[in-house]
């Protein structure tokens, strides 16, 4: 048995499993729901990308774009459906690159309004389908993105998807730090739900706890999103024929938060790498487990191999075997684990000249020019 797959074998060890699913050869074994990237060239290193389709129709919508001087990561984890997702995939980046122009600069502010510009296309496009089509109120999508530019790496992110970097710890070099650089928006955290509770003092079901989880009105975990228009404005309220999305009283303010969590880091040279990805990855393997598997693995197939990890993981959870679940059909698997979008992105001392610019898409097998050429 090859080493690297001794090290993974051993890493499903240390993450629960038992009987049958150590047995799994998550290196070679063919799962046909997983796309990947395994090891792409960008401006600043390599990056390694690769999605896992659990629902019937994907929600999981993502990009890279790889520019001469700048790398971009997009992580969309949709609800509802996956129109909200599909059109952050194909509207923000453009904004990010019109603001870029308009501005001279990439900076946190010309992130942000990226996304506001975005979310604003999104619900004018709600607006003209809602009549044909009244449960686009009620899509939504989390939305994570990180450019690095210039040394720093600035962020934006809505709900629960999360950017976590691998750095070498300071003291012992070979050793590899987990350090979450985004907030998770989503009513499980405590200082979520006080943040919604203060925000709404005239609402005691503003957080509701259902089968175990806390959701807000009952309905949705994540408090800051894209979409989601029936909780942000009285026009795109439900009726009572969608009992899941129906709130009995007006709402007075917006329940859910449009705006994002901006973070921007002076990247250093103990940071190695930076791990994008959604919620269907973070709710299996701790930020640590994931930095370890990274750090103690090859590059080439590392996202890929991430996801194996957390489906064996999910399937272990649910007391059945990481084969049976690679013999579900999308849909179905949906009982066992999420959509999941995984990105990783390598930091080098070196920079990677005659870089070819490209803009890659989860689950598309095409690569087109990006528009970072355009700059």
């Amino acid at each position: 048995m090859k080493q690297n797959q001794v090290l993974m074998l051993s890493w499903v060890g240390k993450l629960g499993a038992s009987g049958g699913s150590k047995e799994v050869k998550l290196d070679d074994e063919k799962d046909p729901l997983i796309w990947c990237k395994d090891v792409e060239r960008h401006a600043f290193g390599e990056f390694s990308y690769a999605v896992v389709q659990a629902n019937e129709v994907v929600e999981d919508h993502s990009q890279v774009e790889v520019g001469q001087k700048a790398t971009f990561v997009g992580v969309y984890d949709g609800h509802g459906g996956p129109e909200a997702s599909r059109y952050i995939c194909d509207h923000l980046f453009s904004h990010l690159i019109r603001i870029v122009k308009e501005k001279g600069v990439i900076s946190s502010e010309t992130l942000k309004n990226a996304v506001s510009a975005t979310e604003e296309g999104f619900l004018k496009l709600v607006r003209m389908s809602c009549g044909i089509k009244p449960l686009m109120a009620a899509v939504g999508s989390c939305c994570l993105a990180g450019i690095i530019s210039e040394g720093t790496l600035y962020v934006a992110n809505l709900g629960d998807s999360r950017a976590v970097i691998g750095r070498l710890h300071r003291r012992k070099s070979n050793k590899i730090v987990a350090e979450q650089i985004t907030e998770d928006h989503n009513a499980c955290m405590d200082e979520i739900r006080q943040e919604l509770k203060n925000n709404h003092p005239d609402d005691p079901h503003i957080v509701v706890k259902k089968q175990g989880v806390w959701r807000i009105k009952g309905i949705i975990q994540v408090s800051r999103s894209i979409g989601d228009a029936y909780l942000k404005k009285p026009e795109f309220a439900l009726d009572s024929s969608f009992p899941r999305f129906y709130l009995r009283e007006p709402i007075r303010r917006p329940i859910l938060g449009n705006g994002p969590s901006l973070y921007n880091r002076e990247l250093k040279p103990d940071d190695k790498f930076i791990v994008f990805a959604s919620d269907g990855l973070w709710e299996h393997m701790t930020n640590q487990q994931v930095v370890e598997i990274v750090h103690n693995n090859p590059r080439s197939g590392i996202a890929r191999r991430l996801i194996k990890l957390a489906i064996n993981e999910a399937a272990r959870k649910g007391k059945i075997k990481y084969e049976e679940v690679k013999r579900m059909e999308k849909g179905s698997r949906r009982g066992v684990h999420d959509d999941i979008t995984v990105a990783v992105v390598f930091i080098d001392q070196q920079v990677n000249t005659n870089i070819n610019e490209a803009s890659m898409r989860g689950f598309a097998n095409s690569t087109t020019k990006s528009s970072f050429s355009t700059l």
